[in-house]
């Protein structure tokens, strides 16, 4: 596989600053080898470890990948279960490189409603990548983006009611309820990638994606890595974003 340098000489691309991840297709790939769902889980968490130092080489500067969405909690108990602990289990092995690397972990999503252990690798990772500065590598767990869009409007609606805010209704504005929303003070994402071969976008960043590229692979999630990447980024290159304005060229 050619470097990252021969990939830009050859390409010229140009790295989003902001990736977002719809990562598809564990069970598919555990089916196939005759597996339980569980295992291909743990073969995903080895592909993202690879896509996160991939991005970081690349200069990426935010990384939003959907971890577990407020619906996953329809899945069997027993996978729902096997999740938590292999998300806190991975958490605190990995900390140590994510901090050695610079890279700062940001949960999204009501992850205090998972099971405490949980909740405490999550706040233990976040608290100790805290000060780095280099990459933001978002975690989306718990996460549903029309309960993120409602949150925001019952947090602006109580800013209204309260008689020591001056806030009205005309002050509410598409920059007011995007500093609601969890990604506040990030860009949009730039590419939005859905691995696994399935075309929708489940409920994830519906009000930071009004312009986002949309990239699908039918690699199955534990199959991506860098090389994956890379021909996802070159074919958001081949993009020509217009923004709802005319096309010129």
């Amino acid at each position: 596989m050619p470097s990252v340098e021969e990939y830009n000489e050859k390409h010229d691309l140009k790295i989003p600053a902001h990736i977002a991840i719809i990562m598809d297709g564990n069970g598919r790939w555990a089916a196939k080898q005759g597996n339980p769902r569980l295992t291909g889980h743990h073969a995903g968490v080895k592909a993202l470890e690879k896509t996160v130092q991939a991005c970081a080489e690349e200069g990426v500067k935010y990384l939003t990948v959907y971890a577990f969405s407020t619906e996953n909690w329809k899945r069997p108990e027993e996978e729902v279960t096997g999740l938590f602990q292999m998300i806190s289990l991975y958490v605190r092995q990995y900390t140590r490189k994510l901090k050695k690397e610079n890279i700062r972990v940001q949960i999204l999503g009501e992850y205090e409603k998972l099971p405490e252990p949980a909740v405490r690798s999550c706040r233990y990772i976040v608290e100790e990548t805290g000060d780095n500065t280099g990459m933001v590598f978002n975690i989306c767990l718990n996460y549903g983006s029309r309960g993120e869009i409602t949150r925001a409007v019952k947090q602006i609606v109580r800013r209204c009611q309260d008689e020591g805010d001056s806030l009205t209704a005309e002050d509410i504005t598409e920059e007011l309820i995007s500093s609601c929303l969890y990604t506040a003070e990030m860009p949009d994402p730039d590419m939005i990638i859905r691995t696994g071969g399935e075309k929708r976008i489940s409920n994830y960043l519906l009000w930071q994606s009004a312009y986002s590229e949309f990239v699908y692979t039918d690699v199955l999630w534990p199959d991506f890595g860098r090389e994956e990447l890379m021909k996802c980024i070159a074919e958001f290159n081949g993009r020509h974003r217009r923004f709802g304005g005319l096309d010129h060229k």
